[in-house]
């Protein structure tokens, strides 16, 4: 664990000071309890004196499971996975202002972070009709480096370093959980691409009312420096992928990308690091639900 903290092959060395002291894992200064237990109820979270656990297992994204946080001292928990029931489910900027103090939540996933703040600009000012989301995604360790087994994605099981991979992704589906009003009017997939991080996101919709690709620009780049800055960015440079690794904000705009085929039917497209970006706005959401 103290190796991997130090050395990271996509974001570089960690320049801090990282020690084990037999069970604790000491960071700058700042000694962190570890523990190797399969069952949440048995980590003792009341004597480290836990508010807020992040579950990010991926293997415990119910109500029923996380509780098990709980029962052994968490005050909350938070998902960094989509849940697998009606957990609530909270994307920073977009729908983190209705959380009530709910015990258990989730943050969604990556891509979801990404599509759900151009998704609102794009419904609070024109109106989404319907839409089909297309996130070109970096290889995630989930998947294979050489084709091997996989009985539940045959294509899933192909290896990473030499194929485009389509996959499936519910990410879409949850922008619906998040904004009430696109519930069941966006769907989407994934294809998964021999790249260590960086994903893009590729809106394709129809709008209600008619709008310039111009106009859209311009609300994106006025949402950015406003109600949405520090979760929604904004360039109009001629930028690739690896442009936004160690990038904060969770969907970055870019207006070179997009396009309209008339006011009504419009391409937009917006980058994010599926690593960083997202691990900042799972703190903004600890820090939610701490207050």
């Amino acid at each position: 664990l103290a190796y991997m903290l130090k050395h990271d092959s996509v974001h570089g060395r960690f320049h801090g000071d990282v020690a084990i002291e037999g069970n604790t894992l000491v960071v700058n200064g700042k000694k962190i309890r570890l523990t190797a237990v399969k069952d949440p109820a048995e980590l003792k979270w009341n004597e480290v004196g836990a508010d807020v656990v992040i579950e990010s297992t991926g293997l415990f994204l119910t109500k029923e499971t996380c509780e098990k946080h709980l029962a052994a001292g968490a005050k909350k928990v938070i998902m960094s996975a989509p849940s697998k029931d009606d957990t609530p489910m909270f994307v920073y900027g977009v729908n983190d202002k209705s959380y009530k103090g709910e015990s258990i939540i989730s943050n969604a996933s990556c891509t979801t972070n990404c599509l759900a703040p151009i998704a609102k600009v794009l419904n609070d000012k024109w109106g989404i009709k319907r839409g089909l989301m297309t996130t070109v995604h970096a290889a995630t360790a989930t998947q294979k480096t050489v084709d091997g087994p996989s009985n539940k994605d045959w294509r899933g099981g192909r290896g990473i370093l030499e194929n485009i991979i389509p996959s499936s992704t519910g990410a879409a589906k949850a922008v619906g959980v998040v904004i009430p009003q696109l519930n069941k009017k966006l769907t989407g997939m994934a294809f998964r691409v021999p790249t260590s991080d960086v994903s893009v996101v590729d809106l394709t919709c129809e709008l209600e009312k008619e709008a310039t690709y111009d106009e859209i620009c311009q609300a994106m780049k006025e949402a950015s420096q406003g109600s949405m800055k520090g979760v929604l960015g904004y360039t109009d440079q001629k930028v690739v992928s690896t442009d936004f690794r160690g990038e904060s904000c969770t969907s970055i705009f870019d207006a070179e990308a997009g396009m309209a085929l008339d006011k009504s039917f419009v391409k937009v497209v917006a980058w994010y690091d599926n690593e960083w970006g997202y691990s900042t706005k799972v703190l903004e959401m600890v820090r939610t639900v701490a207050k």
